[in-house]
C-alpha cells in the first residue's frame, strides 16, 4: 500500500512537470513565430481590403457615415397602422356600422384618429369621430387627449373635449374608456372591452361589451342622463391572414332610463338583437 502511494505521487509530479513543459513551450513558439499574439501597427501589404465589398460605403463617408447618420432604435422610428375592427352589415335592418382607427406615431407618442357609425340606405346617419393625442403610460397602456365630434343626421351635432385610457389589461383584455367634456356643461363617459378567445390558430370566438354614460339630457338627439346604452356581442371570426378575417356574429343593445323613453315616444325599440356578418382588417 504505501509502495503503491509513493509511485501516485512520482506519477503526479512527473505529469506536473511535463505540462509546466510544454506550455513553456507553447509560449516561446508563439513569442517566436507571432501565432496567437494580436496583430498591431500597420497590416501586411497582403491583407484584404476591409472595404473591398461594401462599394466604397465606411463609417467616415457615404450615407452610413457616423457623422451624417446617427444610429436609430426602433423606439425612436415612426410608424403606422390602419385598423378595421368592425366593418359589418345587419341582415334585419339592412344598415351598415363601421369602427375604425388609425395612427401614426412612435411608440410613445401618436396622432390617433377613431370613428365609429352608422349607415343606411348608403347614406351616413350618425357618427363619432376622436382626434386624439396618445402618451404611453406603461408598458400596457396609454393616455389619450383630444376631441371628439359627433355628427348626427336627425338630431344635431356635438363636440366634445376628450382624455382616456386605451390598452391591455390584466388577463388580456382589450379596454377602451373615454371621458368627454361639452358645451353647456355636458359630460359624457363610455368603456368598451373585448376578448380573444383562439378556438384555432385562425378561428377566433371574440366577446365584445360597451355602455355609454351621459350627465345631461339631450333630448333632441334621444339621449338620456346616466346609462344610457348597452351593447354585448359575440363575433365569430375566421383569419385568412392575420390582417384579413370576415366573421359572422350577434349583439345584443337595450336603452336605459330616458334614453328608453325618448326612444318610445319615437316608436323605436328599446331592446333589439342584431345578425351581423362583417370584416377584421387592418394594414
Amino acid at each position: 500500500m504505501n509502495l503503491s502511494m509513493v509511485e501516485l505521487k512520482h506519477n503526479f509530479h512527473k505529469a506536473v512537470l511535463a505540462l509546466a513543459v510544454t506550455t513553456l513551450s507553447s509560449v516561446a513558439f508563439s513569442a517566436e513565430t507571432g501565432i496567437g499574439q494580436p496583430q498591431g501597427g500597420s497590416a501586411p501589404p497582403d491583407a484584404r481590403d476591409p472595404h473591398a465589398y461594401s462599394d466604397g460605403f465606411t463609417f467616415e463617408s457615404g450615407p452610413y457615415s457616423q457623422e451624417e447618420r446617427q444610429l436609430k432604435l426602433a423606439d425612436e422610428h415612426k410608424f403606422w397602422a390602419f385598423i378595421g375592427d368592425r366593418f359589418e352589415y345587419d341582415t334585419d335592418s339592412e344598415t351598415g356600422v363601421f369602427d375604425v382607427q388609425g395612427w401614426y406615431g412612435t411608440t410613445y407618442d401618436r396622432l390617433y384618429i377613431k370613428s365609429e357609425g352608422e349607415i343606411e340606405d348608403g347614406r351616413l346617419q350618425e357618427s363619432e369621430t376622436d382626434v386624439l393625442w396618445s402618451h404611453a403610460y406603461n408598458a400596457y397602456f396609454d393616455t389619450q387627449l383630444g376631441i371628439r365630434v359627433d355628427q348626427s343626421r336627425e338630431g344635431k351635432d356635438r363636440q366634445w373635449l376628450a382624455a382616456g385610457m386605451q390598452g391591455l389589461a390584466p388577463y388580456w383584455f382589450e379596454v377602451d374608456m373615454t371621458a368627454y367634456l361639452g358645451d353647456n356643461g355636458r359630460t359624457a363617459f363610455s368603456v368598451e372591452a373585448e376578448y380573444e378567445l383562439l378556438l384555432t390558430q385562425k378561428l377566433v370566438l371574440q366577446p365584445r361589451a360597451e355602455l355609454s354614460f351621459y350627465g345631461k339630457d339631450d333630448e333632441i338627439n334621444g339621449i338620456g342622463s346616466g346609462l344610457s346604452q348597452a351593447a354585448l356581442g359575440l363575433r365569430l371570426r375566421y383569419e385568412i391572414t392575420r390582417q384579413f378575417a370576415p366573421y359572422i356574429g350577434i349583439e345584443w343593445t337595450d336603452k336605459f332610463g330616458k334614453t328608453a323613453d325618448f326612444a318610445r315616444s319615437e316608436g323605436e325599440s328599446v331592446q333589439d338583437t342584431q345578425y351581423l356578418v362583417g370584416i377584421k382588417f387592418w394594414f
